[in-house]
């Protein structure tokens, strides 16, 4: 018995360090973050800011891979499949919430339950454009113009299921309008086609849509934030029409569900360490966003609800994803 218990207190006192050493290793190799979108947009730059902080942060070459398709589904279950070791991770917006509502069944994963909340980045207006020659000044009159002509309106949405495309179904619910959408692959050509007059109205990113609003090749209806934003100090929020609206994207980061709790504390720890640097603060602020930097619990109870505000106003609108 003396003997087994030397030989068990040896094997504690030698194991004890080595497993300590284990977990400290990590990250032993590269990281990747999956993106569910092309280059080139707010989603990726923000997912390629971060994974620059995260790299030089921990020590490790953090590396972005765009995994486009079926709306962010793809790159998303690719990672809900993942191990939970901490090398694979999602950075997502607000498509995320929105494809439990806007597809159904038809996602393979629960965008909540099969993952590990690391923290949201920062949240993003919206705002409401029209047409140069289009004959409102502000969202009143649009509600005035649709419920006049109703199914003669339109809305360009950059992109099906995304946050501008819901600030528009949320806006047609809570005015009870009947306003078609015009489908496109992107913000960008989108709002060309406003600036063109081809279509009246959209729900544009405030970073796109300045350029065009100081040029005059727009005019600004209406943000969708509940107050106004430093980059467009003139435009009222579209809540000063319809009271409690709001519709902001958001933008956050991931990991399969389960992930080990010292793990999440350090990735929470760089990724809440690069939402407040100033650098991004220099870069967000001005058009309207918060970054925040949320813990995992308070990111987690943020999904919970966002997956079920969408899908109560795809149910209402009936959106389709495509």
């Amino acid at each position: 018995m003396k003997k087994r218990s030397l030989l068990t207190a040896l094997v504690l006192c030698l194991g004890a360090p080595w497993g300590a050493a284990q977990a400290q290793a990590w990250p032993a190799k590269p990281i990747r973050i999956l993106v569910g979108v092309t280059t080139g947009g707010t989603t990726d730059t923000l997912a390629r800011f971060v994974a620059q902080e995260l790299s030089r942060d921990l020590g490790q070459p953090v590396i972005v891979d765009n995994r486009v398709g079926a709306g962010g589904n793809i790159a998303a279950e690719a990672v809900a499949r993942s191990p939970a070791d901490g090398y694979t991770l999602l950075f997502v917006n607000t498509s995320h919430s929105v494809n439990m509502g806007l597809y159904g069944a038809r996602v393979p994963y629960d965008a909540v339950k099969d993952f590990t909340p690391i923290t949201q980045i920062s949240t993003g207006p919206a705002v409401l454009v029209a047409a140069r020659d289009f004959p409102a000044r502000d969202a009143k009159d649009v509600i005035a113009l649709a419920k006049a002509q109703p199914g003669k309106l339109d809305f360009a949405v950059g992109g099906l299921g995304t946050s501008i495309h819901m600030a528009g179904e949320l806006f047609k619910m809570t005015a009870g309008l009947d306003v078609v959408n015009i489908p496109y692959k992107g913000s960008n050509p989108a709002l060309l086609d406003v600036v063109g007059g081809q279509v009246k109205l959209m729900f544009a990113p405030v970073i796109n849509a300045v350029p065009q609003i100081k040029a005059g090749k727009v005019k600004a209806l209406g943000v969708t934030s509940s107050t106004r934003i430093p980059a467009l100090p003139d435009v009222p929020p579209i809540a000063d029409v319809l009271p409690g609206y709001e519709s902001t994207a958001y933008f956050g980061l991931l990991a399969p569900a389960n992930l080990p709790r010292d793990i999440l504390t350090r990735l929470h720890a760089s990724a809440a360490k690069a939402a407040q640097s100033p650098e991004l603060r220099s870069r967000l602020e001005p058009d309207g966003s918060r970054v925040l930097g949320s813990t995992p619990e308070e990111f987690r109870a943020f999904l919970v609800a966002d997956v079920e505000k969408w899908r109560q106003v795809v149910k209402a609108t009936g959106a389709k994803p495509e």
